[in-house]
């Protein structure tokens, strides 16, 4: 990609009759978007023109029906479908679940393919998505199995990254599912992130512990102090500023969070709980691990506001630009690398003279 080149934004649209479309729509309404990216939403004009006319919304839509037409200082929209389908505002359906499919199929498709840069995802019904062709537990794993690295699930606002362990599963599996080889691997994903993604040469990560009060050493569970604790241990010998395991019920409350950049929670609702009462409405999920940037806000299909214009889209506007920033921090960190092993090239060269 050229310099001078802006990013190209894939949007897929989430769950038709969600609130998916209404804040893509409102994002874009102000046309100094188009300013930091070029957008291409990935859909069908008829249902786009059919929510802009339920919600009274003016954005102006590019229509495309190839990628190469793509057009800067517009809001491109390839249509990736062309039947009429029955649009039912805040009502989930079997129909809802399958366009949004064929949506973030198209959109990963592009991803992969270097025709947009970044994916940022309006959110899908878990359930009425399911299919034999998507039989995942959420966007997160569906990217994983579709790109290539292993992903992780972290909730950005500011200084603030929210990190899970464990993710989409039921809480009766997450303790069986903590092992050590697991928290190698998503501490290793965390930091590598937080290096390459967001520019912080030597991060500081916190680990919480699985049980309450980190098991008050076997009283309530021996996890924290058979397979946590050890392993932060063997992680910090190799020379990892990551630490823990920390008590979870006071770590947010007590602002222990705001002396690391990364926090990593056992499963779901330990981080995200704690997440979204401080940052509800300006957060942003990630997936880190993977070798294409996807983001999206941090709120789900909220079927009960659904055409109502009640939506706010503030977290899918942040979703784009951390998306936007993420993308170049990459960028720049790939031709820092470059850079170093061209001089040491060079350094090789002169020496074998």
């Amino acid at each position: 990609m050229k310099k001078k080149d802006k990013i190209k934004v894939g949007i897929s649209v989430g769950d038709l009759n969600g609130i998916g479309i209404e804040v893509v729509l409102k994002s874009f309404e102000d046309s100094r978007m188009l300013d930091f990216c070029t957008p291409v939403i990935f859909a069908s004009s008829k249902v786009i023109s059919h929510h802009k006319k339920v919600l009274n919304l003016n954005t102006s839509i590019h229509g495309i029906d190839n990628l190469k037409k793509i057009v800067p200082q517009k809001l491109n929209l390839l249509n990736v479908w062309k039947e009429l389908i029955e649009v039912d505002l805040g009502k989930p359906s079997e129909t809802s679940g399958k366009y949004a499919l064929q949506s973030l199929n198209s959109a990963t498709e592009a991803l992969k393919n270097g025709d947009v840069d970044i994916l940022v995802t309006a959110p899908i019904d878990k359930n009425n998505i399911q299919s034999e062709e998507f039989d995942f537990q959420g966007h997160t794993e569906f990217l994983e199995h579709n790109l290539d690295g292993e992903a992780l699930m972290i909730l950005c606002s500011g200084d603030l990254r929210v990190g899970l362990i464990t993710g989409h599963i039921p809480i009766d599996k997450v303790a069986e599912n903590i092992s050590a080889d697991l928290i190698r691997k998503k501490v290793s994903i965390m930091y590598k992130s937080l290096v390459e993604d967001f520019n912080i040469s030597k991060p500081k990560i916190a680990v919480l512990g699985l049980n309450p009060h980190c098991g008050d050493q076997g009283v309530i569970g021996t996890e924290d102090d058979e397979i946590v604790r050890p392993t932060l241990e063997e992680i910090q010998k190799k020379g990892k500023l990551v630490y823990g395991p920390y008590a979870a019920d006071s770590f947010f409350g007590n602002g222990n969070y705001k002396s690391f950049d990364g926090i990593l929670a056992m499963y779901h609702d330990q981080g995200l709980t704690p997440f979204k009462t401080l940052s509800f409405g300006k957060g942003v999920n990630f997936t880190a691990g993977l070798d294409k940037i996807r983001t999206s806000p941090d709120h789900g299909t909220a079927f009960e506001i659904a055409g109502k214009g009640k939506a706010e889209f503030s977290s899918f506007k942040e979703a784009i630009f951390l998306g936007i920033n993420l993308f170049k921090a990459r960028e720049e960190y790939m031709s820092l690398i470059e850079n170093k092993l061209e001089i040491q090239k060079e350094k090789k060269k002169q020496y074998s003279k």
